[in-house]
């Protein structure tokens, strides 16, 4: 990886000119306006609805086992649609480039390379949503590859690589200034508020089971429904076999916890010596937001893919076996079984104690590795203190914390990034649990993903509006 020898970026360079890129806003003299960005982040939003009600052509049926069925709504995806494969590549390119770039595998030295590596992780992108649809259609998901035919079959392969390069052009347009936030995040929070209000509101009737007539799916429904005809209450509120009244509870006692844990921080006061004028750089406890959520999301949503082929098609194999035993679309065996959340603690504790040390642990490793290689690490946060304390004239070469001086920066900023952000994943993660153990709708993992993602756009659209104003 030396100057001017073989690096692994510059295998990138032949495929610049056929990957899709959109121009950063940021290179522009003119901000963005933010009615501009309000109408790009809603006509973002309304392509995704559309591609995840668009069912694929040429499909025979989808009603073989489904991989993805416990992550639908965490990868914001849609069964037999065009958004059949959500945000997974994309999710999954981005964590194996933060990886290598982490492990120096990948070095980044020049400017040069960040778009290089940005092109590297788009062409990645592409790669795995291509592997991925190759392997729906021969595993027939959408009907024995013999009736579809060789013509239907590469049809469908281009669509959903067609639907997962759409989809890295909408994330790349609002993350280059033109929106509000992450195009990935707002879809993931989407999918879930969608699941969730349905649920909640749902006209559909179902049989119900041991009981006479039918019931509502929707638990509020369903509740009204039985204040009405004078069914039984504790009905609306615990019934198992559809959503009831306690599991919306549970949803919305995580989302207030979530939000409360939003507003919890340590300021640290930077002040310069020359001109006795001071400011403070604010570190959250929930440092790297839901990075470590959507990275662990990412890591289960693999095993599960991977497991459920493999088990498939070599039940009989005892590693195979070890990863992952299925009925199904459920995992009742192996890893796959251990890291999906347990139905029940009191009948499971077991299950229910490596599930929390799972969700602990690779949260609050997560969560410390992403600061390492996504640039807020506090050596890094220590170099843009002083880059921009020296540029904007506030603070001096002399310019200090408050314990340390201005060459000890890092190692003060080094006391309490890495805990927080280590301890913030591990408040993520349980809070994760607690939504899966209390029966939350739309699962832990989908609920914190939706409320820290909501809340972010909310801040950054108070501050553009008090920029603007």
């Amino acid at each position: 990886m030396r100057r001017g020898g073989f690096r692994v970026l510059d295998m990138v360079k032949p495929f610049l000119p056929y990957l899709p890129e959109v121009q950063s806003a940021f290179e522009k003299k003119k901000k963005v306006p933010l009615r501009e960005k309000v109408i790009y982040t809603l006509t973002t939003l309304f392509v995704f609805l559309v591609c995840s009600q668009l069912p694929l052509y040429g499909i025979h049926s989808t009603t073989g086992a489904d991989p993805f069925y416990w992550m639908r709504a965490i990868l914001a995806s849609s069964r037999g649609t065009l958004m059949e494969l959500g945000i997974g590549p994309i999710i999954t390119s981005g964590l194996v480039m933060q990886l290598l770039t982490g492990s120096k595998i990948i070095k980044v030295t020049e400017e040069e390379d960040h778009a290089l590596l940005n092109a590297a992780q788009k062409l990645l992108g592409v790669l795995i949503a291509l592997g991925q649809a190759v392997t729906y259609v021969l595993s027939g998901m959408y009907g024995p590859v013999a009736q579809l035919g060789v013509g239907n079959a590469l049809l469908i392969v281009l669509q959903l690589v067609f639907a997962g390069v759409i989809l890295q052009c909408l994330d790349e347009l609002l993350q280059k200034g033109y929106g509000l936030g992450s195009a990935i995040s707002l879809f993931i929070a989407t999918s879930l508020c969608e699941s969730v209000i349905w649920k909640a509101f749902s006209p559909v009737t179902f049989n119900s089971i041991g009981r006479s007539g039918q019931e509502f799916e929707g638990a509020l429904i369903s509740l009204f429904h039985n204040l009405i005809t004078k069914s039984s209450i504790r009905q609306a509120f615990f019934r198992q076999s559809l959503p009831n009244v306690t599991n919306l509870l549970a949803t919305v006692l995580v989302f207030l916890i979530v939000v409360y844990f939003q507003g919890f921080r340590v300021v640290l006061p930077v002040w310069s010596k020359n001109s006795r004028q001071g400011g403070g750089y604010p570190i959250k406890l929930l440092y790297t937001s839901n990075m470590p959520i959507i990275l662990q999301s990412a890591l289960v949503s693999n095993i599960y893919f991977i497991s459920q082929l493999l088990y498939n098609n070599f039940s009989g194999n005892f590693l195979v076996n070890l990863l992952g035993q299925w009925r199904g679309p459920t995992p009742v065996g192996g890893l796959a079984y251990l890291i999906t959340a347990p139905s029940s603690l009191a009948a499971h504790p077991s299950h229910t104690l490596f599930y929390i040390v799972f969700m602990l642990s690779t949260c609050a490793f997560l969560s410390k590795t992403w600061i390492e290689v996504s640039g807020s690490s506090a050596r890094d946060v220590a170099k843009q203190i002083l880059i921009y304390a020296n540029s904007s004239g506030e603070v001096s070469k002399n310019s200090e914390c408050t314990n340390a001086h201005s060459s000890n920066l890092h190692k003060e900023l080094n006391r309490y990034i890495p805990t927080t952000a280590a301890f913030g994943g591990m408040c993520i993660g349980a809070l994760t649990v607690l939504a899966d153990l209390t029966g939350a709708i739309g699962s832990g993992t989908g609920i914190l993903l939706a409320v820290t993602t909501i809340y972010q756009f909310l801040d950054t659209f108070d501050k553009e509006l008090a920029t603007e104003s």
